[in-house]
């Protein structure tokens, strides 16, 4: 069966909100307003965490050796995103669009597999950022897992400076049980989590 693809709107290049105005702002939040995010909006987040930037296959943030380790999934309620029915997301960077890879709401699954952080359940989109270490690894050796770690930070950071510039909100976890989060994305065992990120307009 042929892959269904949502095709995201493309990013906006330049906003109105500056670095260093995005800087002071950033917070983490956890109290979120039952509202949902754009289509738009959840683009150019996700453009921030693993989009291409300028010609070629370049992304927003550095990467070891342009090995591009991380996979990026957005967890989605229903209604929560306009124009997107609830269920698990996929990413595909080189089309920037989105893969349907699991249906249904499962963000309270979410929340349980991060030790019942409620608020995961209750935001409009969580992102998670996984990673296939063995890319990096293939080239640095077991020195590759740090540089992995280091590059989903420049993601954290994407992710929260865009969201701020888009009047949005986030927190970064970290605290959350491996396994049964690979379980609410439907991936494999080689896929590590490594940030789930929960995104709305703060209350």
């Amino acid at each position: 069966m042929a892959e269904t693809l949502v095709k995201l709107p493309p990013p906006t290049l330049k906003g109105k909100t500056s670095v260093e105005e995005a800087i002071s702002k950033r917070r983490s939040v956890r109290r979120f307003r039952a509202q949902p995010l754009s289509l738009p909006q959840l683009s150019q987040i996700l453009w921030s965490a693993q989009g291409t930037t300028g010609t070629g296959s370049h992304r927003a943030v550095p990467s070891a050796g342009a090995t591009y380790p991380l996979e990026v999934f957005a967890v989605v309620g229903e209604q929560t995103v306009e124009s997107l029915k609830a269920g698990v997301y996929h990413y595909k960077v080189d089309s920037h669009s989105l893969s349907l890879q699991v249906k249904g709401d499962l963000r309270q699954k979410l929340a349980e597999a991060a030790l019942d952080q409620s608020f995961i359940a209750i935001s409009p989109v969580d992102i998670v950022v996984c990673a296939l270490l063995s890319r990096t690894a293939y080239r640095y050796g077991r020195r590759g897992e740090r540089y992995v770690h280091i590059e989903v930070g420049h993601v954290g950071q994407d992710v929260s400076l865009q969201a701020i510039a888009l009047g949005l909100a986030t927190v970064m976890v970290g605290a959350f049980e491996d396994e049964e989060v690979r379980k609410v994305l439907k991936v494999g065992g080689q896929i590590k989590p490594l940030y789930i990120i929960p995104m709305g307009k703060p209350v």
